[in-house]
Order: structure tokens, then C-alpha cells, then sequence
């Protein structure tokens, strides 16, 4: 279960993902990309986590639950919805690629450099990174119980992946906020309900 369910089902879309069928070419059969998520909604056809939630928002969420209305919020819901990918993605996916240097498919002759050159630069630079990145959310987080303010909104879903995705992988310990902000999440009826859709909450290579 990814971006796309989860924020089709907390809009409460009658949308078409094609997150699942990525791996064998069916997201490539929407969109040219071959992207993951991908949204076909009303004829539309949309890449891209921050476009769909915003799309998803925009179309789908009339009442204007998932879009704070106050200035500060909303500089807050546009910060975090472009940080996620711009910012902390990225980072996340050095970790993936770094800590796979030393395993199939590299090359059975180099994997022990592989392996060395990963761990060096995961524990030099990499890992120093992404502990900076836990505690600016984690001190955000310890002000507000959303990433947006008072109220749940698509900041929160945009966030979802990347931010399990590093508790599962930066290693990372007493991130309280963080830890509690996924057990809202993780409780609402919302998430749940996306996940009978869409299955787990998976990360690639774990």
C-alpha cells in the first residue's frame, strides 16, 4: 500500500492505481513513464505523489478537510508536501542503493568494495544526513499532531512513506513525535481501510 491508496482512500475516490501493477509494466500501460504511483481519474492520467494528492484534493475534497485554511498552515502544508520528495526521498534512496552495493545484482567480484564503499559513505555522510533530517521532523512534530497543524491533511499522506520508510532504515532511536504521529496515522479508519485495499505497508528491498 502506497501514496495513491492511501490518499484514495481518505478522499474517498473511485480512482484507478496502477502502484501494484508497476513491476510488471501494467503502471507503463498508463503512463508512459512507467511510474509508480500513477492516478487515472476522469480521463486524467497523473504521475507523481505531490500532483495526485494535490489533484485527489482539489477534485475530490469539496469540504476542505485535507487542506488547512490558516496562512501559517498552509505555508506548512506546502513546505512538507514538496520536502518529502525534494528532500527527504532522495536520501532514502542513497540508503537503498548504498546498502545493496555488497548483494546481487553487483557483480560477485566486487561486492566485498561494494560492501566497504557502501558502509563508508552510509556512516561518514549519508546516515549523519538523515539522523539531521529526523530530528527537524521530530521537533516539528513535537509542536503540532499533524504535519500541516491540528487536523490531518494531505502533508500527512505525502509524508506517510518516506517518514516509515526512515524508521525502518535511518536507524534512528527516541523520535517520540514521529512515533506518535505514525500510531495516528496507523489508527484512523482511513488507513486501515487503505490498507484492505491495497495490501501492506511495504518498502522496496525490506
Amino acid at each position: 500500500m502506497g501514496t495513491g491508496r492511501a490518499a484514495a482512500a481518505l478522499s474517498d475516490s473511485p480512482l484507478s492505481a496502477g502502484e501494484n501493477d508497476a513491476g510488471a509494466g501494467g503502471a507503463k500501460k498508463i503512463h508512459p513513464l512507467g511510474k509508480s504511483p500513477v492516478l487515472e481519474d476522469n480521463g486524467y492520467v497523473l504521475a507523481e505523489s505531490g500532483a495526485i494528492l494535490e489533484y485527489l484534493q482539489e477534485t475530490w475534497d469539496s469540504g476542505g478537510l485535507l487542506k488547512p485554511q490558516g496562512i501559517d498552515d498552509k505555508l506548512q502544508y506546502r513546505f512538507w508536501l514538496h520536502y518529502a520528495e525534494g528532500s527527504l526521498m532522495p536520501l532514502l534512496l542513497m540508503k537503498l542503493v548504498f546498502a545493496s552495493l555488497g548483494k546481487p545484482p553487483v557483480p560477485f567480484g566486487v561486492r566485498s568494495l561494494g560492501s566497504l564503499l557502501g558502509k563508508g559513505i552510509q556512516k561518514t555522510w549519508l546516515d549523519p544526513q538523515l539522523a539531521t533530517h529526523a530530528r527537524f521532523i521530530d521537533d516539528h512534530l513535537a509542536a503540532r499532531p499533524w504535519f500541516a497543524g491540528e487536523r490531518l491533511s494531505m502533508a500527512d499522506i505525502q509524508m506517510s512513506f518516506p517518514v516509515m520508510a526512515l524508521l525502518a532504515r535511518g536507524g534512528m532511536h527516541d523520535l517520540v513525535h514521529i512515533e506518535a504521529w505514525r500510531q495516528r496515522v496507523e489508527q484512523r479508519p482511513a488507513w486501515q481501510r487503505a490498507i484492505e485495499r491495497g495490501g501492506p505497508f511495504t518498502l522496496p528491498g525490506a
